[in-house]
């Protein structure tokens, strides 16, 4: 029996790497001769530093850079052996590092992202892979480019401040002064949804609300990002807006297409291909995967649906576990998934939950391999 752990992590609770190992030990508490392969998984959101170098080494390096507000943050960032440097939007610009009462999405910015960019290129990284959830940011990815060189300056000649509201101040662009060590580099960017820039999908509209935006600043922003937009493609000689991806952590998928030629990716795809995902399946007999809450919002690009169509083309059926499961789940089941459980067992607060769901997983996934077991005639 060969079993293919492949869960995303458990927000606020477990690592990928943790549940899968809690997956791992209660599969194996029932069918201790089973083959289990623990593959962390994650989207592109928070976690993928982690899932990326729990399934192929690497160095784990730290930076003092400056954060979505401009505080000082030390963010973690990954080296692998390859040259590849894996960068976590979260880490510098992220929507958690800033106090919910202190969040101020008109200001906010991805400068920090830039640094560990330009860290990055003096360790000698010659591939990045950046992934895109979790920003606080709404600007565009100005910020980014303004940390590698890129000059933004206002009408009177002066350099523009920090955030996503400052961009409708903008008139002249300024390519010359980017960092000359991105020219030996190629990107990736991990992203988690399919937004353009701008307009009623776009950056502003649906994501800025999350960041605290009020409808009136929603305006503001889109207005200008767009003006941003305009000028920046104008002097990149890029046409790249309405492109999937381009409105991913704030428009920062933007900036990084636009001026940086990076690939635009679904997360789950991305990591999938980084960890060999496909060649663990080959021979398995099951795939077992999870998040914290499985309902409709897995179906757009999730780590559950997208291991389940690698499952699938591959013949290996799949069983997800979720902290819960929340509307629309049942979707799952058109995507290759055979059957989806809650850890829940009873009534029980989120903070009950969250500290045991550990074992929680071992039990159901015990559970689980009783049936299994069971349906085998073994």
């Amino acid at each position: 029996m060969r079993v293919v752990f492949a869960p995303d992590s458990f927000k606020e609770c477990l690592t990928a790497r943790e549940v899968a190992a809690a997956m791992a030990r209660g599969w194996l508490a029932v069918d201790p001769q089973a083959e289990c392969i623990c593959v962390p998984m994650a989207d592109g959101g928070e976690g993928t530093l982690d899932a990326l170098l729990a399934s192929r080494g690497g160095q784990r390096l730290q930076a003092w850079v400056e954060g979505p507000l401009g505080e000082p943050v030390q963010a973690d960032w990954g080296l692998l052996a390859d040259g590849t440097a894996i960068i976590e939007v979260a880490a510098a610009s992220g929507l958690a590092l800033v106090e919910p009462a202190r969040r101020d999405v008109l200001r906010a910015s991805s400068y920090g992202t830039g640094q560990l960019i330009g860290e990055a290129l003096r360790k000698g990284a010659r591939h990045l892979l950046l992934t895109l959830g979790g920003s606080a940011c709404n600007d565009g990815g100005a910020g980014l480019l303004q940390a590698l060189g890129v000059s933004l300056r206002d009408a009177g000649g002066a350099e523009l401040e920090r955030g996503g509201a400052a961009l409708a101040r903008l008139r002249h662009v300024e390519l010359s002064g980017l960092n000359q060590g991105l020219k030996r580099c190629t990107f990736e960017a991990a992203v988690d949804v399919d937004n353009p820039l701008c307009g009623p999908r776009g950056a502003s509209a649906v994501f800025g609300p999350q960041k605290g935006a009020s409808a009136a600043q929603v305006a503001q922003l889109d207005a200008a990002l767009g003006h941003f937009a305009a000028l920046l493609e104008d002097a990149a000689g890029q046409s790249v807006a309405t492109v999937p991806g381009s409105g991913a952590a704030g428009g920062i998928g933007f900036a990084l297409r636009c001026v940086l030629a990076a690939e635009l990716r679904p997360g789950v795809s991305l990591v999938a291909e980084q960890v060999g995902l496909a060649e663990y399946l080959q021979g398995a007999d099951l795939l077992v995967t999870g998040e914290g809450r499985l309902d409709g919002q897995t179906l757009h690009g999730k780590t559950p649906l997208g291991v389940a169509r690698l499952a699938q083309a591959a013949g290996v059926p799949v069983v997800a576990l979720g902290g819960s499961l929340g509307p629309g789940y049942e979707g799952l089941y058109e995507q290759g998934v055979s059957a989806a459980f809650s850890l829940c067992e009873g009534p029980q607060s989120l903070a009950e939950a969250l500290a045991c769901a550990g074992q929680q997983i071992e039990s159901r996934m015990g559970a689980i391999a009783r049936l299994w077991r069971s349906a085998q005639g073994r």
